[in-house]
């Protein structure tokens, strides 16, 4: 039995079972994976985090360095996002330089980060126009089980936050600098299967879905950025749905493990 024939088969049986409301793992539509955080399991990063979605793991280590503003924000550091997709993580995975899976990841994780203010960007700042802090977000799929960018998010807020720019590295600084946040995003990832809504797709759900949209929503219900994914759509109620979702999921989230 060849390939397309399986895929066929496991994506007309999952589809009749979202239709009653069931999934494969046996969670309800609206229910994440565990969840599971380990802070600053690096210890040589300014700040890391470990984040488990089910069997999807991520790990994110925040590096400092000094450098130039951008001439437009002459008084705030920089924060720059990278993704590394190694083949251990998964076999659809292929080592060399980042493709453009690696890509959306790392612009989805920076676009909720950056959009949602989460960092004090000014205080980053050590002389205006000329040096300031540069931030390195490194995130790095250790196993991958769906839903990537969830997993990403969370470690990287996480990281974010548990930050601390050590003294001894930089002799601009007289004491050790935590680095300064002021809001907490979180991204929900919802895809859809025979126009039926799911939350935290496993990598089975993810491969028969007919779309995907990610919904980043800060401390205040505020929708800060979304990505679209796969070539189906979503109506406008089924977007309202997903957002209304997102807030919860979001709350739920950040009581859990960001407060």
């Amino acid at each position: 039995m060849n390939d397309d024939i399986i895929f066929e088969i496991k994506k007309d049986f999952m589809e009749k079972l979202v239709k009653q409301g069931k999934r494969i793992d046996n969670r309800e539509l609206d229910e994440f994976r565990p969840i599971k955080v380990e802070i600053n399991p690096v210890s040589v990063a300014e700040g890391s985090a470990k984040v488990s979605i089910g069997d999807t793991t991520v790990l994110v280590g925040i590096k400092a360095d000094v450098g130039t503003p951008y001439p437009d924000r002459p008084e705030d550091g920089v924060l720059i996002t990278n993704a590394e997709l190694i083949p251990m993580a998964s076999p659809d995975f292929e080592a060399g330089p980042p493709d453009q899976n690696a890509i959306e990841l790392a612009r989805v994780v920076d676009r909720g980060v950056r959009e949602s203010g989460m960092l004090n960007t000014k205080a980053l700042c050590l002389t205006p126009n000329e040096k300031v802090f540069l931030l390195f977000a490194d995130i790095h799929v250790l196993d991958y089980c769906g839903n990537l960018f969830d997993a990403s998010s969370l470690a990287t807020v996480l990281a974010l936050k548990n930050a601390v720019i050590s003294s001894d590295r930089f002799e601009e600084l007289e004491e050790d600098f935590p680095i300064e946040t002021v809001e907490t995003p979180v991204s929900v990832t919802f895809v859809k299967i025979a126009d039926v809504i799911l939350v935290d797709p496993s990598l089975e759900e993810e491969k028969v879905a007919q779309a995907r949209l990610t919904v980043t929503t800060d401390s205040q219900g505020n929708i800060r950025a979304m990505q679209k994914g796969f070539k189906g759509r979503f109506t406008v109620k089924e977007i309202d749905e997903i957002v209304e979702q997102a807030i919860k999921k979001g709350n739920e989230i950040r009581r859990q493990f960001l407060s």
